[in-house]
């Protein structure tokens, strides 16, 4: 069976997004009993029409309830849990044992993944909550390929879901406390303020006061902003442990973003069927990896012991292309795009597509706007402009520019 490719999606236009371009299932919060509090997420209704959307294109749907609940929430999260059955959606994420005994006991017919909050490291876990009826285990990150393997040879009639791209938490697998010292909002209640990825400085209590220069090294102060997570020479091997889902971190993330990563991800995985381990050599997916904000890339702990996932710089890479425009429609060689960021005539365009287009280039020679007149400098937020290519575009395709 095929290895899944599991992109998150903040909201419906992300979700529509990942899918395009090459998602086979997608993770989403709800507005409530979510780890992204601060993600568009998605109401009952937009949950509602998301499951028909997802599932009409024959992919599945996995939403999030992976807070740590409160006694005076169970309530609530038995009904939403009973919901979410109802909607028939492919599995719920849960780390809180009680919403998992909640989830088994009331609902029978909804499947249990195991947030990567639960911290699974070792195979005696895994055994235990498949035990208790879960039927996927979202591994903790901190996890070797040995360690992964040796968990599915122990525990081999259960799911192993792991991540593979994305932001890393400087704790175990998200269970961190700092946001909420310093900020009262808890990253296990959804609302991480990324305290890790501040800059921090040291106050000398001594008679003169004022602050000391901290010195991790030479490089700064950013002690405890990681690394972000790249696994894509991995696939093989992950595929070679029994893993079934590779995971995406990023509900919060742009659209651009996803769409990027997703379709790189895609290609790789599609060309590691046809050609098996030599998909790596083919040094397109790094590149387009890079096409998109990110931080310095780690393989984190996946080959084992690893003390060099910190990243020192203050701030990530704003990547190598800038997203310019959304194409709307093609047809007999005009396309309808929607501006996302400056671009002129004679700039050359990349496709960002699913489709035989991909990484074809355009030419702006002329573009014009919906009254007809022509457009040299497309500044206008959002703006719906007519661009002529002979390039063959679809609907969701993206335009993006090489930075200067």
């Amino acid at each position: 069976m095929k290895i899944e490719l599991l992109s998150p999606a903040g909201d419906m236009s992300k979700l529509k997004t990942a899918l395009y371009f090459g998602a086979d299932a997608v993770y989403v919060g709800g507005k409530a009993f979510s780890l992204r509090a601060l993600a568009g997420n998605f109401s009952d209704e937009e949950l509602s029409e998301a499951v028909e959307y997802t599932h009409a294109l024959g992919k599945k749907i996995y939403v999030t309830v992976n807070v740590f609940a409160r006694n005076d929430e169970l309530e609530k999260a038995e009904k939403y849990l009973k919901y979410l059955e109802s909607l028939g959606v492919d599995g719920a994420i849960i780390s809180d044992p009680g919403l998992i005994y909640i989830a088994r006991t009331f609902c029978p017919n909804l499947p249990v993944n195991l947030s990567t909050q639960a911290n699974s490291l070792n195979y005696k876990t895994v055994e235990f909550w498949k035990s208790l009826g879960v039927k996927r285990v979202i591994l903790a990150r901190e996890l070797s390929l040995k360690e992964i393997s040796v968990i599915k040879e122990k525990v081999p009639d259960i799911e192993i879901e792991t991540f593979v791209h994305g932001a890393m938490c400087i704790s175990y697998s998200g269970r961190c406390l700092l946001s909420d010292y310093l900020t009262e909002r808890s990253g296990n209640r959804g609302t991480c303020v990324q305290a890790c990825r501040w800059e921090y400085e040291i106050r000398e209590n001594g008679s003169q006061g004022g602050f000391m220069e901290m010195q991790e090294d030479e490089r700064g102060t950013y002690i405890m902003n990681s690394k972000d997570l790249n696994l894509m020479d991995y696939i093989h091997l992950l595929d070679g442990a029994g893993v079934c889902s590779l995971k995406i971190e990023g509900r919060m993330k742009s659209e651009y973003y996803l769409a990027t990563v997703v379709n790189a991800y895609r290609r790789a995985i599609d060309e590691y069927y046809e050609k098996g381990e030599k998909y790596k050599e083919n040094p397109l997916w790094q590149t387009e990896l890079k096409k998109t904000a990110h931080r310095e890339f780690t393989t984190a702990y996946f080959l084992g012991k690893n003390d060099r996932t910190v990243n020192y710089d203050d701030s990530q890479s704003k990547g190598t292309h800038k997203y310019v425009a959304n194409v709307l429609s093609y047809k007999d060689g005009e396309a309808i795009i929607e501006m996302r960021n400056r671009f002129v005539v004679g700039d050359v365009l990349e496709v960002l597509s699913p489709s035989n287009s991909f990484n074809k280039l355009i030419t702006v020679k002329e573009m014009f706007d919906e009254k007809g007149n022509a457009v040299l400098d497309a500044k206008l937020v959002q703006q719906k402009l007519i661009l002529k290519t002979d390039v063959l575009l679809n609907s969701g395709d993206i335009l993006r520019l090489k930075n200067v």
